[in-house]
């Protein structure tokens, strides 16, 4: 890459520094108050992402009490502004329209509650620093969006900051959470997982902070809890939306003094651990419907990284797929090899379950065809290869086609059990409901 603008589409630039870095050179967005309490207010990018509400906090900040503390965020992405309400009381609208998760053009006009701004793409640029490495941890990629994350991670990983991992299901979480674990100064203690949503409701807090004998019907010895364990090393909590709102004000207050009370005992423990948290919900929206607490949210978010889906993403998946490929392969035997013309295909995939459902596709296509063509495996999995009028569909139009194809193989294969197609699919099985209703499989 030569010093300068290596790759130009759009207003996005990247661009390599004298000191040897590699950054993101993108516009930045400009927010001009148009009517509203703070009429005349103009906002210019020291971000490339703007947090905007009422909270002192934001980027954008508003006076107008019907505006949210955490109301929306607008970024730039090329030519178009990404914008993505929190879940806000009064919503965001544009041209009338309630939107949650959109991009606009330069110059759009969006409402927030009583106050109307104008957004642009601003003169001023802002450089996002990225990654020069290809990998962290268990994470890989080469996209600027993965890269980014990187240099982010990188840059926390050797604190003692508590990090808010959001993102799909399937796109790394526990993953990012390992590497900042393996690249800070406790990686020589305990790495502890806790599933929030995995523990009955009943447990949790044994679970979280131990408990004594006799606390409770079966409490027949002393135990510790995961904070305990994790004492000298890092505690991942997953899925932290779906804490239980019983046990939020414990949480935070283990966070902020450091001491947890196991269950059925007068006596606090000191403990010393590093919090990383994941979810894949927005827990902006969670807060502003009364789900979770706002102090413990703001005490989780110290840093907030963003894993981006797979779909975002695309120039990543040969990487991924060659992964997989050596990964998965049967021990003593070299790894499957696979066209240029699949891995193409794979690429357009929109990949609902994300990197996880690619890894499922490669391990099913090595164990289904067996030895040397990963590109016989979808024939072989049961799911014909695209035909020459597919081919010729617009590429959205061939995506569906193909989409309904796997449903309806994944669905014979299980005998149409959805669950267990989704299990073998490697996404929710909500998804494949929604796949049956919106083709209308079975219908026939």
């Amino acid at each position: 890459m030569s010093v300068g603008e290596a790759k130009s589409r759009g207003e996005t630039r990247l661009i390599q520094d004298p000191s040897g870095g590699t950054s993101l050179k993108i516009r930045g967005v400009h927010v001009v108050v148009v009517d509203g309490p703070d009429r005349g207010k103009t906002f210019v990018p020291t971000r490339h992402l703007l947090r905007v509400g009422s909270h002192p906090d934001a980027d954008v900040v508003l006076t107008d009490p019907t505006v949210s503390r955490e109301h929306c965020e607008l970024a730039v992405r090329e030519d178009r502004i990404r914008v993505r309400d929190h879940g806000s009381t009064n919503g965001t609208f544009v041209e009338g329209v309630r939107v949650h998760d959109v991009e606009i053009g330069p110059g759009t006009l969006l409402r927030f509650g009583e106050t109307t701004v104008r957004v642009t793409t601003a003169d001023e640029t802002v450089q996002v620093p990225l990654s020069t490495h290809d990998r962290f941890g268990g994470l890989l990629g080469t996209s600027a969006r993965m890269r980014e994350v990187f240099s982010i991670l990188e840059r926390v990983a050797p604190t003692d900051t508590t990090v808010l991992l959001e993102g799909e299901s399937g796109t790394g979480k526990e993953l990012a959470a390992e590497g900042v674990h393996e690249a800070s100064e406790r990686s020589e203690g305990p790495f502890v997982v806790f599933d929030c949503g995995a523990v009955p409701h009943d447990l949790a807090e044994s679970a979280l902070f131990g408990h004594v004998r006799g606390a409770f019907t079966g409490a027949v010895s002393d135990r510790r809890g995961v904070f305990e364990e994790a004492d000298g090393g890092t505690l991942f909590l997953d899925e932290i939306g779906d804490l239980v709102s019983d046990l939020q004000p414990k949480l935070l207050r283990a966070l902020e003094r450091r001491e947890v009370r196991r269950v059925g005992d007068e006596e606090t423990r000191r403990v010393d651990v590093r919090i990383v948290a994941a979810t894949n919900r927005s827990l902006e929206a969670e807060v502003h419907a009364g789900r979770f607490r706002e102090d413990l949210y703001y005490r989780l978010a110290v840093v907030r990284v963003t894993l981006p889906p797979l779909r975002a993403r695309p120039e990543d998946v040969p990487m991924l797929v060659e992964h997989f490929l050596r990964l998965l392969a049967p021990e003593g035997k070299p790894a499957p090899t696979i066209s240029g013309q699949l891995l193409g295909a794979l690429g357009a995939r929109p990949w609902p379950g994300n990197v996880r459902e690619l890894r499922n596709v490669v391990e099913r296509a090595i164990s289904l065809a067996g030895l040397d063509s990963f590109g016989g495996a979808p024939a072989k999995a049961g799911i014909a290869p695209s035909t020459d009028a597919e081919l010729r569909l617009p590429l959205h139009e061939a995506r569906e086609a193909f989409d309904r194809r796997y449903v309806e193989a994944i669905l014979r294969r299980n005998g149409g059990n959805v669950s267990a197609a989704a299990r073998e699919a490697g996404v929710d099985r909500k998804l494949i409901h929604r796949l049956i209703k919106r083709y209308g499989i079975g219908d026939e």
